[in-house]
């Protein structure tokens, strides 16, 4: 029981740093998605993540190697990281951010169903009544704005962001039940994710000073950190608990825009930053609860080892 509730909180506290370091990330894609393609940045970042990668795995205390037991869910998890990454960048561009943000709030959700289906990892009823609380108060911290009609486009590539990145994570847990490798997690899917990137750059490239170079490789390392921080955290918790600890996001944003940009969030922000804190409490508490099967015995996904 003890070392279950060291496990949780452990994986807690790797989710809201993971918070901290995409945040910022997110900061960087955003001072340059409007001066270069998806292509570039994506190209750039994913070759210097795998070299982060590499030179991590030299370390006395790591030199585990890239090899997996279970390939054909890395492949599936690099893949559905290409796909979320892409549609993300492309969702961003056709949709305000307040719109995208309502999709990223269903990844609880749609990770509290794979949990079911994909990992057999049962989800309890008040699971998914903090599930569903999380997802209330993430609109909460959404911005109110008149808005209007916006491409159909748009919603079906949000919808198709939080479904392959869900999957991506998902992914992610499974394989960390047969290895303990999470370079490997890392440097599989920035490696399909530069690859495929490779192939487009000639068409889209822009000279880069040295400045921005510098920015990219900030992203990069950035994005590395985060990624490992992610893939231990879900080795340690359920995707379902992972997700909302996630929207955390949010609040480093609203902090990031209050001290650098001026921007206070409004009263409804706070009060969507408790609803979304408490819902994340309760799933992480949820994994070490007494009355929850143990999830190392539930069944495999038919893909590895």
């Amino acid at each position: 029981m003890q070392c279950a509730r060291r496990q949780a909180l452990a994986g807690a506290l790797l989710v809201v740093v993971y918070t901290g370091l995409i945040a910022s990330a997110d900061g960087i894609t955003k001072l340059l998605a409007g001066q270069y393609a998806a292509a570039q940045l994506y190209a750039l970042s994913g070759a210097m993540v795998a070299v982060f990668c590499l030179l991590a795995d030299r370390l006395p205390g790591q030199r585990g190697g890239f090899r997996t037991a279970c390939p054909r869910a890395m492949a599936l998890r690099s893949v559905a990281t290409l796909i979320a990454a892409v549609c993300f960048f492309y969702a961003f561009r056709l949709l305000p951010f307040a719109e995208v943000f309502v999709f990223i709030g269903l990844m609880p959700l749609l990770a509290g169903a794979m949990s079911g289906l994909v990992l057999k990892e049962p989800v309890r009823p008040a699971a998914w009544i903090a599930l569903a609380a999380g997802f209330a108060g993430v609109l909460f911290l959404l911005p109110h704005n008149d808005g209007g009609a916006h491409a159909d486009w748009g919603h079906i590539i949000a919808f198709g962001a939080v479904v392959s990145g869900t999957f991506s994570m998902t992914m992610a847990r499974f394989i960390g039940r047969y290895e303990s490798n999470a370079l490997a997690q890392v440097l599989y899917p920035n490696l399909t994710l530069c690859a495929a990137m490779l192939l487009v750059l000639p068409f889209v490239w822009l000279p880069m000073p040295l400045a921005d170079v510098a920015w990219a490789a900030a992203y990069a390392f950035l994005l590395f950190g985060a990624r490992w921080l992610l893939v231990v955290a879900l080795r340690l918790l359920a995707s379902y608990a992972v997700t909302p600890l996630m929207n955390l996001q949010f609040i480093w944003m609203a902090v990031i825009g209050a001290v650098f940009f001026g921007e206070f969030p409004s009263a409804s922000t706070y009060l969507g930053g408790a609803i979304v804190i408490a819902s994340g409490l309760y799933l992480v508490w949820d994994q070490f609860a007494p009355a929850m099967p143990r999830l190392r015995s539930a069944g495999r996904l038919r893909t590895d080892p």
